[in-house]
């Protein structure tokens, strides 16, 4: 045993997402983390999985047979690819969680942590009895002026802005209980929206809006000053425009999402592929856009930047088509900028910033 080499703890993030569970492994050194490994695994590839995967992943009972076949995808994804580290930190979705910023006014963290409770009832519809509940201040302003409160205004009513977030007891216990089965340590359950602004913006204030196009569905995220303000969900997914391409085409899925992945958008005129995805596309993009105006309406603020990720961002000419669509600057998401990792992964930048970007973000919390 060497008395000055201090052993490497790596840390899991595990992402369980509707179509797929996406694994990292992160080291720190020098005060910068490092990327050990990742993995994934397609759910439809578990036993009895396929075609209700999003369905058994949000509603399945504590210690199914779906969470023993998770559990057990995942030891075998993680064999086969080397992690040693048993440390995890796991996702959970956010329509299997309440979250919400309210206003109050602001007396004392202490009186506040008392009138949480009897707020959050309007918010969190089953008994707070029900959930694991926590919450955080994230602003606190002058209701006079709108500006900072600083001590010398302590004669104006300021109000204090707290997020609050909830997870049913049974779904914490779930999932605590599929990360038991792996053989894991879970160390914290953390909803993917966190995640992913950990991963994504750092210490950026913003404002932002994430846009994450998973495989059922899709999200919509404004960041500001570090904390979730919207979230919004659509169940519109890169499953639903590869069942568009394969109708349209009279082809296979498989074919079809091939198709998807290497032609993408590059035709924007007169592409059966481009046709097929189009409307799909387009109402992501209109939901994204009235998020939005919605927000800098209502704050009189203006979003800076809009970043995509998920499957659908290294599609040939996707970002391109979503920012003329939307008319805003969008850039795909980029967590590995926050990494250190090998040389050889540089040719596959754009695939794992775009799938791994909230294993990443869990893998660096708290370390």
């Amino acid at each position: 045993m060497s008395l000055f080499h201090i052993a490497k703890k790596n840390r899991l993030g595990i992402d369980i997402g509707t179509a797929s569970i996406k694994i990292v492994e992160l080291s720190k050194e020098s005060g910068r983390f490092k990327l050990e490994n990742y993995c994934l695994l397609e759910l439809e590839s578990l036993e009895g999985g396929a075609v209700n995967a999003a369905e058994r992943v949000s509603n399945a009972a504590v210690g199914s047979d779906w969470d023993a076949n998770l559990a057990k995808g995942i030891k075998e994804a993680m064999k086969k690819s080397k992690m040693t580290a048993r440390d995890a930190i796991a996702s959970i979705p956010s329509f299997s969680t309440f979250s919400t910023v309210i206003s109050m006014p602001y007396l004392s963290e202490n009186d506040i942590a008392k009138a949480i409770p009897f707020e959050a009832r309007k918010y969190i519809p089953i008994p707070l009895s029900e959930v694991i509940m926590d919450w955080t201040i994230v602003n606190v302003s002058n209701t006079t002026n709108g500006n900072m409160w600083h001590k010398e205004e302590s004669s104006k009513t300021p109000t204090v802005e707290v997020f609050i977030v909830a997870v049913p007891r049974d779904e914490a216990e779930r999932y605590r209980s599929i990360m038991k089965l792996a053989d894991l340590n879970m160390k914290a359950l953390e909803l993917e929206n966190t995640a992913l602004i950990r991963a994504l913006i750092g210490n950026d204030l913003g404002p932002f809006a994430i846009i994450n196009i998973g495989g059922r569905s899709s999200s919509i995220l404004i960041v500001e000053n570090g904390y979730e303000r919207i979230s919004h969900n659509y169940e519109v997914g890169g499953f639903e425009i590869t069942k568009a391409i394969a109708r349209s085409l009279n082809v296979s899925l498989k074919r079809a999402e091939e198709l998807k992945r290497n032609l993408g958008l590059k035709n924007a005129n007169a592409d059966m592929i481009t046709e097929a995805m189009s409307s799909l596309v387009d109402l992501i993009v209109f939901e994204t856009h009235k998020t939005i105006h919605n927000y800098e309406d209502a704050k009189k603020t203006k979003i800076g930047r809009v970043l995509l990720i998920g499957g659908l961002a290294n599609m040939p000419m996707f970002i391109e088509y979503f920012g003329s669509k939307l008319g805003l600057a969008v850039s795909a998401g980029n967590p590995l900028a926050r990494l250190l990792f090998p040389p050889q992964l540089e040719p596959l930048r754009g695939e794992l910033n775009a799938t791994f970007s909230i294993s990443i973000g869990l893998a660096m919390r708290d370390f």
